[in-house]
């Protein structure tokens, strides 16, 4: 989930970061394993898909005791189709359905680009819920009991053998069937947590939630960049 927190840039996330790889010790194990794992996937890419929209509030934690590094964060996002509205690190980054705004309060400066959907290497946050489907193995992995919830694992590796990416966990609610957590840890010893706090379906939205009024920031000062 890297790019996805990168706040100056449009929200990418490098499929290389939810990629899935299972190892046993049987051709049949491996085969059960990838089944039950694709077929939970599954019910939370279907269950997904039938909400209007969605709100996210979650948290972020990187870690490497190697480097005596631990950062924790919040944020929230707002996802209709396509369309998404972030704030991530005192950054607000929109998507209208062709332009990708990118809102720095603190340099007084936005960041117009277009977006890339049709790349297969950029996982907007509405393809989060399907990025499985194209170019990834996956496997079941242990079951955790969180607070009361039973949080079932699936397990993620970089079919790439030049990915920055060890493995990925992706902890799924079982009664709801939403994803509770992402756990990511990286070649270099580097362990980044993305957990959902709340999670909210169908919520009325403002009309201008997803658009960027550009007279608006430059009566404020704003630099507008277009890049």
């Amino acid at each position: 989930m890297k790019n996805f927190l990168k706040t100056r840039k449009p929200i990418k996330m490098k499929k290389g970061i939810l990629i899935l790889i299972f190892v046993a010790s049987s051709l049949s194990v491996f085969a059960q394993g990838t089944d039950k794992a694709k077929s939970l996937l599954d019910e939370v890419s279907s269950k997904m898909n039938t909400y209007e929209n969605m709100y996210v509030e979650f948290k972020y934690v990187l870690e490497n005791k190697k480097e005596d590094v631990q950062q924790e964060t919040r944020g929230n996002a707002t996802l209709k189709g396509d369309l998404y509205n972030v704030n991530f690190l005192g950054t607000n980054q929109l998507f209208d359905g062709t332009k990708v705004f990118t809102i720095i309060p603190e340099d007084e400066e936005v960041n117009i680009s277009d977006a890339d959907a049709d790349d297969d290497n950029t996982l907007t946050p509405s393809k989060f819920f399907s990025f499985y489907k194209k170019g990834f193995r996956y496997s079941w992995d242990k079951e955790k009991n969180i607070k009361g919830r039973k949080i079932q694992y699936i397990k993620l590796l970089p079919i790439d053998s030049n990915s920055q990416i060890d493995n990925v966990l992706l902890g799924i609610d079982v009664k709801t069937k939403h994803i509770y957590n992402l756990i990511e840890q990286g070649n270099n010893s580097t362990v980044t947590t993305l957990t959902i706090l709340k999670f909210k379906t169908n919520q009325p939205l403002s009309s201008k939630l997803f658009s960027f009024d550009e007279a608006k920031y430059k009566e404020k000062g704003y630099t507008i960049n277009k890049l």
